[in-house]
C-alpha cells in the first residue's frame, strides 16, 4: 500500500522503544511521538531536548513484553551486542534473553546488521529490518553522502576537484551517486568494479572502467581514492601504488575496506567516514530514516489489527 500521502497514518498503541543514540535518532522521536506512538528512550538521559510522548527509561526497566518494536541506531551493535551511545554514559548491549521477553510480533530495526545481531534475532525468532538494505532509505542517503564526501575532498586536498582524477571503488546505490557527482565537477573519474554490469554501467554513464583485480595498476595516477565496498580491497599493494599525495576517502561501514595501518606508514591520508550522512546532515538524514521507519510501522499495525 502506497501511504506517502496518507494524512491518516498514526500509529496510536503502539509502544516502541529506542535505544541510542545517534544523532539522526531525534528526528525519529520526534516523527513517532507526533504519530501518537508511546516511545520509551533508551542510552538518552544526557538528551536535554524533551518530546513529548517518549519516556527516559533503562534497559532494565523497560516493559519488553509490550513493546512492539525496537529501534537501533543505524550502526546496530558491535559484534559483542554493545549499542554505542553518545547521549549517555550507561552501557547498552542488546541480548537474545530480552529479545524473549519481546511479543512475537516485535520487529527490531536497525541500520545496518552483523552476525551478532543476525544470530540473536533469529534464535529469539523475532523480524530484523535492515533500513538501509532498501533501496529508497540509501538512494536519499546517498545525497547527504556525496555532499559530506566532497566536503572531505575539499578540505584534505590541496587542489580542485575540477581536473583531479578520482577512483570509485564499487558502483552500488552510493558509488553511483559519488561517481555521477565528482564526475559533474569536472573530475576526470574511473570506477573498480567486479560485477560486468556494474563495468558496462559506468561506461554507459561516460566514466572509465576498471575491473578490480587490476586496481594495483590504476592508482599510479590518482588524486582521490574513494571506496565503497565493506571488504578490504584498498590493501598494502595496492596503497604501495600509489603516489604519496592521494587521498582515501573510504565510505563503507567499518571497519572499511583500507589497510589503514599502511596508509599510515606510507604517509597517506586515508579517512574513514562510514556515517557521513549523520555527520554532515543528521537533521535530513534522520528525516528519511523517520519518514520510511514510520511507514513501515504503520503497515505493522495495520496488519496486525487485520485491516
Amino acid at each position: 500500500m502506497d501511504r506517502e500521502d496518507d494524512g491518516n497514518l498514526m500509529l496510536t498503541d503502539m509502544q516502541i522503544v529506542i535505544i541510542g543514540g545517534d544523532a539522526r535518532q531525534l528526528e525519529i522521536i520526534k516523527k513517532l511521538t507526533e504519530l501518537d506512538a508511546k516511545v520509551y528512550l533508551v542510552g538518552f538521559e544526557h538528551l536535554d531536548q524533551p518530546f513529548t510522548g517518549a519516556v527516559k527509561e533503562k534497559l532494565h526497566d523497560i516493559h519488553f513484553a509490550e513493546m512492539d518494536a525496537i529501534v537501533l541506531p543505524v550502526p546496530g551493535t558491535n559484534p559483542e551486542g554493545e549499542i554505542e551511545t553518545i547521549f549517555s554514559n550507561e552501557k547498552v548491549v542488546l541480548t537474545e534473553q530480552v529479545l524473549r521477553h519481546t511479543p512475537s510480533h516485535c520487529t527490531v530495526y536497525s541500520g545496518i546488521s552483523n552476525r551478532y545481531l543476525n544470530k540473536i534475532t533469529k534464535n529469539a525468532d523475532r523480524r530484523l529490518v535492515n533500513l538501509f538494505e532498501r533501496d529508497d532509505v540509501a538512494i536519499y542517503n546517498s545525497i547527504p553522502t556525496v555532499e559530506g564526501t566532497i566536503l572531505m575532498a575539499i578540505q584534505n586536498t590541496e587542489i580542485t576537484i575540477h581536473g583531479s582524477s578520482v577512483a570509485v571503488l564499487g558502483l552500488g546505490r552510493v558509488g553511483m551517486s559519488v561517481a555521477r557527482a565528482f564526475s559533474l565537477l569536472g573530475a576526470k573519474v574511473k570506477v573498480g568494479s567486479r560485477k560486468t554490469a556494474d563495468l558496462a554501467r559506468a561506461t554507459e554513464m561516460g566514466l572509465d572502467s576498471f575491473h578490480l583485480s587490476q586496481l594495483r595498476n590504476e592508482v599510479n595516477d590518482i588524486d582521490i581514492c574513494i571506496n565503497t565496498i565493506p571488504h578490504l580491497v584498498i590493501n598494502a599493494a595496492v596503497i604501495a601504488q600509489m603516489p604519496s599525495h592521494t587521498l582515501i576517502i573510504d565510505l563503507a561501514s567499518k571497519p572499511g575496506g583500507t589497510d589503514f595501518r599502511y596508509a599510515e606508514k606510507r604517509g597517506i591520508k586515508a579517512l574513514l567516514a562510514p556515517s557521513l550522512p549523520g555527520i554532515v546532515a543528521p537533521k535530513t538524514a534522520g528525516n528519511i530514516l523517520a519518514n520510511v521507519l514510520s511507514k513501515l510501522l504503520a503497515d505493522d499495525l495495520q496488519e496486525r489489527k487485520g485491516t
